[in-house]
């Protein structure tokens, strides 16, 4: 790189914006590679499978995840900018003069989310046995507005009286960052365990609205979930099994995993059949069977 392009700001604006967005598009992505592994974990064994079972790869769980976090990732890049909004207010004021009032909201700030940390900590504390959702979401809300109170404070008096090094800054930055990222993920398992749980309690109260399957087979399957039925065709020679009262789950890593009609957590079963020569499945609407 030449000297030029070393001094041009256009160069040190692109890694600043590189800086700003490289460690939370990191976070977000291993935050929707977490949550759609923990919410089909939780879900598959709410149903009584193990979630290797559907060989699910890395994308597969991002995109499971992306319906449910698209919210609360809009809400949270609504946040971002308007903190970002809201530090450039201040800056202005900051060389305005007004360091004064700016170093007083940096203290409330700070000690504010300071409490609000501490307060959801001790009520984690003295629940231990519940899980309380939003709470680790709260608390690094709190992280966050505590260590832009601290920043705001510093640069109000920043005068040439009070100087913090780079090495320190950069060890605060890195702290509060791998904190942040830690109760994020505890909020996003917690909100994940509970969002697969929910999901297996809705195919029990609404499996009438999957997809109708009924299976042809070369070979039996002695399928004993409840409500399925099994008729003989073919000859001797060539047999051939017919299943009905199957409902469609999921299609995936090469195996086919089908519902009873009136599946329960209780007492419904799951039926896992690989998708291979001699196995043949049609669907249909579910109003169809």
């Amino acid at each position: 790189m030449s000297e030029g392009q070393e001094t041009d700001p256009r160069w040190k604006r692109a890694a600043d914006l590189l800086a700003a967005i490289g460690p939370p598009l990191t976070i977000a992505t291993a935050l929707l590679v977490y949550f759609g592994w923990a919410r089909t974990d939780a879900q598959s064994k709410t149903m009584g499978l193990d979630v290797s079972l559907f060989g699910y790869t890395v994308q597969d769980f991002v995109l499971r995840s992306i319906p449910s976090l698209f919210i609360p990732l809009v809400w949270l890049l609504i946040a971002a900018v308007l903190w970002l909004t809201l530090d450039r207010i201040l800056a202005r004021q900051l060389n305005a003069g007004h360091r004064v009032g700016v170093g007083r909201l940096g203290w409330m700030l700070l000690f504010g989310g300071v409490a609000c940390a501490a307060a959801m900590w001790l009520a984690v504390i003295l629940q231990a046995g519940r899980t309380l959702l939003y709470v680790p979401y709260i608390m690094a809300g709190g992280v966050l507005l505590a260590a832009w109170g601290l920043s705001l404070r510093r640069r109000s008096r920043d005068d040439g009286g009070y100087t913090v090094t780079a090495v320190s800054r950069g060890t605060e930055r890195t702290l509060v960052l791998c904190l942040v990222t830690l109760l994020l993920f505890w909020g996003t398992s917690d909100f994940a365990q509970a969002l697969g749980r929910g999901l297996a309690v809705s195919y029990e109260e609404q499996s009438a609205l999957l997809p109708t399957a009924v299976v042809y087979s070369t070979e039996r399957l002695a399928i004993s979930a409840p409500n399925v039925s099994e008729e003989s065709s073919g000859t001797a020679e060539h047999p051939s099994y017919r299943y009905n009262g199957l409902r469609l789950l999921v299609v995936s890593g090469g195996r086919i995993f089908l519902l009873n009609e009136g599946w329960t957590i209780r007492s419904g079963k799951v039926v896992v059949l690989r998708d291979e020569p001699g196995l043949r499945v049609e669907y249909g609407n579910p109003e169809s069977k």
